[in-house]
């Protein structure tokens, strides 16, 4: 049986250069979706990371059957997918990046390491008593894959890990908690990390109510998207000094240059770059060949989450 021929394009010459070695029936080509189509049908399309949301227009004229994303997430993605496609998303890529900022903010909050960066900007010694991470109650809401790999990485920390998801069930690591249960357990949490999708549901989990239920001092990690917290609720409790923040996402995104959360040092802000290492290139490689390789044999491609 002849192996049929397939046609993918990448975004660049980065992803098309790592790629490798192919089957001679597979062929690549670089587009990246600044303009129309270079053929009218696509096997297998790989939209630009930074620009997934505003790429996907140019598919309105294109034949394809599978749009292999670079990012997990898809929120806005079924409003601006032109019919007759098939969307995944990219499992696998960014949980291990992702979970590892998310410990780099908790840790960088917990031992004060931002006031020591301003201390040695301004050439002094400023030694102070700070928070450890060991034997700290940490609360995490999101379960996914993102949730799982905080999780993991949590674990030698010597920490008590408690979890909420939309839906409670017990798993071989214990019970997880559904999100009805969060005033109670915001309550008697030290460290409270946010890891889920943006969808209707979690739109502004995080508001003022939210934040009252967290205890003084505690400490708030998002790593999820941005809308998922209503920042002017995250202002007003982190600006009083009660709260600290350690924000990846934010919304607006990105933060104007002067807001008001940039001038709070209790305040931590990366500029969403929870994916962004050299830890994503092996990955979306190791997923687009599998998809080839699925696509070719006659298999359904993997983590399929829309088609239009």
């Amino acid at each position: 049986m002849q192996t049929p021929r397939l046609l993918v394009s990448v975004p660049d010459d980065r992803l098309r250069d790592a790629l490798g070695e192919l089957p001679a029936s597979v062929e690549v080509i670089v587009w990246d979706m600044k303009n129309a189509a270079p053929h009218d049908a696509i096997d297998i399309v790989v939209p630009p990371y930074l620009s997934l949301v505003s790429s996907l227009a140019h598919l309105r004229d294109v034949a394809t059957r599978l749009v292999q994303s670079q990012s997990i997430g898809y929120d806005g993605i079924a409003g601006v997918l032109p019919p007759g496609h098939v969307f995944a998303n990219a499992v696998g890529v960014h949980e291990t990046s992702t979970s590892e900022l998310a410990l780099a903010l908790i840790l960088a909050s917990q031992r004060a390491i931002p006031g020591f960066v301003r201390a040695q900007g301004r050439g002094t010694w400023s030694p102070v008593w700070t928070e450890s991470l060991a034997d700290r109650s940490i609360l995490l809401v999101g379960c996914g894959g993102v949730g799982a790999a905080i999780e993991a990485r949590l674990a030698p920390f010597e920490v008590i890990v408690t979890r909420v998801a939309k839906h409670a069930r017990t798993d071989e690591r214990g019970f997880i908690h559904d999100l009805s249960s969060l005033p109670a357990l915001l309550a008697n949490s030290e460290i409270v990390v946010v890891a889920v999708p943006l969808t209707d549901e979690t739109t502004h989990l995080i508001d003022d109510s939210f934040l009252t239920s967290m205890p003084d001092g505690s400490l708030l990690v998002n790593v999820s998207r941005g809308r998922v917290a209503d920042t002017q609720a995250l202002i007003a409790h982190a600006s009083t000094g009660r709260l600290r923040l350690a924000l990846d996402v934010t919304d607006p995104e990105p933060l104007p240059d002067g807001h008001p959360l940039f001038n709070l040092e209790n305040v931590l802000i990366t500029p969403h770059v929870g994916g962004a290492s050299s830890a994503m290139l092996p990955r979306i490689v190791t997923l687009v060949r599998r998809q080839i390789e699925r696509m070719q044999s006659g298999l359904e491609p993997l983590h399929v989450v829309l088609r239009t």
